[in-house]
């Protein structure tokens, strides 16, 4: 690889962090079904592409982990339905693989393999994409080097980089310098970003602004969220709704007490509540310290005026944002908050706990009013109560919120043209 330091990247840091992944894989499950997963990654590629018809172009989607995979996908659904492609694509997590290895619009699933030189080379040299995708951050040397080497169009898509990064540091300074500058074109999310990068002093006709795709996501989403049919009926008649999304213990230290004072004033309101990890034993502990009558969404068949509902199960929780007058997110009293995107495409006030600067989309929902930031019971119950007897102010709010996802969707059209211009 000719840039600086790869000697220590190749010959000191890899040995180290593989060795680390080898011994911890002797101990948790996830890192030893990554491990497991590559040992056929080869042969199983090559089986692969040997069934792709000659000339027909191959587009690979590279992405860390789930999260960021959702931003792939509102581009490679509009690209699978305006061009005739392969599309390929890998994850570095095993909770990326094993939750996407089924997706109906990827040709092909599997992982990245450890980037060594070695592999990198081999993957690319079986693979022989025509274009490659690096989804937000997750940019790997080795395979950057091997793309750039055979003539591969390589983008960084929804790119976003703090400005406060270890990347700054001397030491990886012109490491990265010289690694972002490998890329054909650098899409990033906001302003910010792309200030972030030319510091890097990446040419500027390589970086654009281009918005991100999670806005495209969440609303592609709702629109499929709006015709399915998860909850009775006759539960909303006269009712107002508030959805607590992605809880963890200390959003629900905040957020119970306060629906236990609300629901002495409101007798039409009913909480639903999906933490973040609904194992028997978390939802066993949400109902004893629940003082309200209480029902497990898997049991709602008999339903019977319960103002608290659990959700005891994944993958349902923006579809359940459909049916809010109010929404929580959650993560927001322990570390990170959740996505707040999912629940302001709805058009509802959403409402979240003071830790949200690992979100922008929290931060600037905050700024316009769409999004309301609590710190404590006292400040939670006032603003609930307030949308609860008042709804112009609950609809302002919530226009708001439905504005800011609208008004930024875009990405993916902007994406796929530069895309475009080489396939």
């Amino acid at each position: 690889m000719k840039m600086p330091y790869s000697t220590l990247y190749n010959y000191v840091l890899l040995p180290i962090v593989y060795l680390l992944f080898q011994i911890v894989g002797l101990f948790n499950k996830k890192i030893k079904s990554g491990i497991d997963g590559r040992r056929n990654l080869f042969s199983e590629l090559e089986k692969v592409v040997k069934k792709f018809k000659v000339g027909k172009k191959i587009i690979w989607f590279h992405s860390s982990s789930l999260g960021e995979f959702e931003q792939a996908k509102p581009i490679i659904e509009k690209l699978k339905s305006e061009k005739d492609v392969y599309v390929v694509v890998t994850f570095f997590s095993p909770s990326g693989y094993q939750n996407s290895k089924k997706y109906s619009f990827a040709d092909y699933v599997t992982y990245i393999p450890f980037d060594t030189k070695k592999n990198a080379e081999r993957f690319v040299e079986i693979l022989k994409p025509d274009v490659v995708l690096f989804m937000r951050y997750d940019i790997w040397p080795n395979h950057v080097y091997q793309i750039k080497k055979q003539g591969i169009k390589l983008f960084l898509v929804d790119a976003t980089l703090r400005r406060k990064t270890i990347r700054n540091v001397p030491l990886f300074f012109n490491f990265h310098k010289k690694l972002y500058n490998q890329f054909d074109k650098i899409l990033t999310i906001s302003k910010d970003d792309y200030e972030s990068f030319t510091n890097f002093e990446v040419d500027l006709n390589k970086i654009e602004i281009a918005g991100d795709t999670r806005f495209d996501r969440v609303h592609q989403r709702s629109v499929i969220s709006g015709t399915k049919k998860l909850l009775r009926e006759d539960i909303f008649t006269n009712r107002k709704i508030i959805v607590a999304g992605s809880t963890w213990h200390e959003d629900e230290e905040i957020l119970l007490p306060v629906f236990n004072k609300i629901v002495e004033h409101h007798k039409n309101v009913i909480l639903i509540i999906a933490p973040h990890e609904p194992t028997i034993e978390y939802i066993e502990k949400i109902e004893a310290e629940c003082k309200i009558n209480t029902i497990r969404f898997s049991a709602l068949n008999n339903y019977n005026n319960e103002q608290i509902i659990i959700v005891d199960s994944i993958g349902i929780l923006m579809t359940l944002y459909y049916y809010s007058y109010i929404a929580f997110v959650g993560g927001s009293f322990k570390s990170n908050v959740h996505n707040v995107l999912e629940a302001a495409v709805y058009g509802v006030p959403v409402f979240y706990g003071p830790k949200i600067f690992n979100s922008q989309e929290a931060v600037t929902l905050s700024k316009i009013g769409g999004g309301k930031i609590i710190h404590n019971k006292k400040t939670f119950y006032r603003n609930i109560s307030e949308l609860l007897r008042n709804e112009n102010s609950q609809k302002k709010l919530g226009e708001l919120s439905k504005k800011f996802v609208l008004e930024n969707t875009g990405a993916t059209e902007k994406i796929l043209n530069e895309v475009y211009k080489w396939i």
